[in-house]
């Protein structure tokens, strides 16, 4: 039978039954190549097995369950770049989904394959529309096993607990599947769309690989698309090649609204032979280490080529950009790239800074522009075109020196008039702090580059969290102290996702107790998701708990290795700081919340402080401040999926600088806008639940 419109094949349960394996094995073969798969030969070779395996299995169970079974094999996760080997969809009231990983020839069953056959169940349930609401079992199938189905733990939110099996293990693990009769139209449920939201590492992976934005995004509510903003982006660039102009154009949107997706997204567009090449560079350090070695990774992997190739080629697409600085130091020629996109644009230096840089670390005594003047200054070396783009957080600078959007916006308007200037309209917000230095080029004079008000070029919504679109809202008001504002928010967070599945929407609880902290974290993780610890880079008083923040994180490690890593996030040793993890993301996360950022009880405002020596000391300057409350800002939105907020008891006496008065007010206030307590958890590896409030 033809393919279906994600599987290789598909049919009825009782039309496999009665087919060959060489009809199928063909079709199999066919759909793959036009799918541009080569099937390798053991692929190949494991499908006649694989084939005779599950018709046995099928021939056991009861004509009734055949009767309403449909079969998919090689099923797509695009997401994840793989296919399931066989789903089985029974037509209940609901999809009733079987999901079937099988190691041909095995006798064990491995911790990795446990986690892909989960990691299968996971994106079914909250990528693919149709199966939102389904229940969904998932199986690890070693043929040479004698293991059969031990039952199965189906959890709240309709995902089972994967389980192990044997050939012969597959026709009782069916029969277990209670389900009601009904209606699900097969074709109508394989054809429901897939809509992910990919972490910025898996984005980034997939556009390098040349996949376009909108297999790898989704859009929900009043989400504005991220492929509208590219396309703007894109018309911008023709058109200043077109008319050999040079044009800026500013890109903002709130935390986790995919700014910076919308970047890798121009730069992949923009092939390396083309004249209109484009570079994404950022002075996000850990950020473009961790997508640096992770494209070559994957390059490595796909291509076989050296680590050195792979990493030569991945730096033309992505770059520090103070390489791309120095580069320009070193010459007066232009760059190679027409377009540079600088993501959040806002966190280029100051005059001061970079001037006081250039004369210690480069032996440049009379340096005297910010970074954003000589940046536009390299680029403006082009004799015909060139195109900025400038990618603008709001509220997330934790640096100082940082110059803020209106460094860049006075530059063109002082040094570089005849630049043409595209602004987003929400660059007024006060969030950006730009009001004032686009007041300035509101009426420029004659002969001067336009100014030009797009709305396209705004992203209102975040996406970092499939399961929840305001964390970011709710983490503002709760750092402005704004309580209503952040009870309501956290009511919407918290709320089920709806009636079939009554899970949290986005877990969040608070603890006094790092041990139920983790704990309860290992229960939330499942698959290959990523949990992981975060604290700010102040935070010096969390050592008696093993978290040191003097001590160096390195986030290839943190955000890339797997399990078997204790350098990786996932054993909840290594600490993410703000500078840490900023750009990047988490599925779970601990936010530690020590006595630099406090809440004294009965004060209406934040207290900040600075550890030093052996005492905590007062921070009265405001943009010290500004940073700190950041800092935080960037911890609280790190989690794709839940998190949980630690704040100490406190230890005084003997401990003078862990008094209870430094913490107690912190958490008190967590507690008042809803936050629910984490009061014990206990490891379960099922589905079981630590206790709350």
């Amino acid at each position: 039978m033809p393919s279906a419109t994600r599987a290789w094949y598909s049919c009825s349960c009782e039309h496999f039954c009665e087919t060959d394996n060489h009809t199928i094995i063909g079709a199999l073969t066919v759909n793959s190549a036009a799918d541009g798969f080569d099937a390798a030969q053991a692929q190949v070779e494991a499908w006649p097995i694989e084939l005779d395996v599950l018709r046995r299995a099928f021939r056991q169970i009861d004509s009734v369950t055949r009767s309403r079974m449909e079969v998919y094999l090689e099923f797509n996760i695009p997401r994840m770049g793989r296919r399931i080997d066989a789903l089985l969809l029974l037509r209940s009231d609901k999809p009733h989904l079987l999901l079937l990983e099988f190691k041909v020839n095995a006798k064990t069953f491995d911790a990795a394959a446990i986690d892909q056959v989960t990691d299968y169940a996971l994106e079914m349930k909250n990528f693919h529309e149709a199966s939102h609401g389904a229940d969904i079992y998932p199986i690890l199938v070693a043929t040479d096993s004698r293991q059969t189905c031990p039952g199965f733990h189906l959890g709240p939110d309709g995902i089972a607990k994967t389980v192990c099996v044997g050939a012969e293990g597959i026709a009782g693990a069916i029969k277990q599947v209670v389900y009601t009769p009904g209606h699900v139209v097969p074709a109508e449920w394989a054809a429901s769309p897939y809509k992910p939201t990919p972490t910025i590492i898996e984005a980034a992976r997939a556009l390098y690989n040349s996949h376009n934005v909108e297999a790898i995004t989704r859009s929900e509510g009043s989400a504005i698309n991220i492929t509208q903003t590219s396309q703007s982006l894109l018309r911008i660039i023709e058109e200043a090649k077109a008319t050999r102009r040079k044009v800026i154009a500013f890109v903002t949107g709130v935390p986790g609204a995919g700014k910076t997706l919308v970047g890798l997204n121009v730069a992949s567009l923009k092939e390396e032979t083309d004249d209109t090449h484009a570079v994404f560079l950022s002075g996000n350090g850990p950020l473009v280490k961790v997508l640096q070695e992770a494209l070559a990774r994957d390059e490595v992997s796909r291509t076989h080529v050296t680590k050195s190739a792979a990493r030569t080629r991945v730096k033309a697409f992505i770059q520090n950009v103070h390489h791309f600085r120095d580069e320009g130091l070193k010459s007066s020629a232009p760059p190679s790239e027409h377009v540079a996109i600088f993501d959040e644009a806002q966190r280029a230096w100051t005059r001061e800074m970079t001037s006081d840089f250039m004369r210690r670390k480069k032996g440049k005594p009379d340096f005297n522009k910010s970074e954003p003047q000589f940046l536009i200054e390299c680029m403006d070396r082009h004799a015909d075109w060139a195109v900025i783009v400038c990618l603008v957080g709001g509220g997330q600078e934790i640096n100082r020196g940082e110059a803020g959007i209106s460094a860049w916006i006075d530059a063109v308007h002082t040094q570089f008039p005849h630049w043409h200037i595209a602004v987003s309209d929400k660059l007024i917000d006060a969030e950006y702090d730009a009001g004032k230095a686009l007041e300035r080029i509101r009426h420029r004079p004659a002969g001067a580059g336009a100014v030009t008000e797009l709305s396209n070029l705004h992203l209102a919504v975040s996406m970092r969290s499939f399961r929840a679109e305001n964390v970011s809202n709710f983490v503002k008001a709760l750092l402005d102290l704004d309580t209503q504002t952040a009870k309501a928010d956290l009511a919407v967070l918290t709320a089920p996702k709806d009636e079939s599945n009554p899970t949290e929407r986005y877990p969040i609880r608070i603890t006094r107790d790092l041990k139920a902290a983790k704990q309860w974290i290992l229960q939330q993780a499942r698959g290959t998701e990523r949990p992981g610890m975060l604290a700010s880079s102040k935070a010096l008083r969390l050592k008696p708990f093993a978290i040191d923040m003097r001590n160096q994180t390195d986030p290839i490690h943190f955000f890339l290795e797997g399990k078997d890593d204790p350098r990786s996030s996932h054993f909840l040793e290594e600490v993410g700081s703000e500078f840490d993890v900023q750009g990047l993301e988490l599925d779970f996360a601990i936010v530690s919340w020590d006595a630099d950022l406090r809440l004294p009880e009965g004060s209406r405002d934040w207290s900040y402080h600075d550890f030093r020596g052996n005492k905590w000391q007062n921070v009265h300057n405001p943009q010290n401040r500004a940073y700190m409350k950041n800092a935080y800002r960037v911890l609280l939105t790190r989690a794709r999926q839940g998190m949980v907020i630690f704040v100490p008891e406190g230890n005084y006496p003997p401990d003078d600088s862990r008094r209870s008065a430094y913490y107690d007010g912190t958490y008190a206030y967590l507690k008042s806008i809803g936050i629910r307590e984490l009061l014990c958890a206990t490891i379960d590896k099922g589905y079981g639940m630590p206790a709350v409030s």
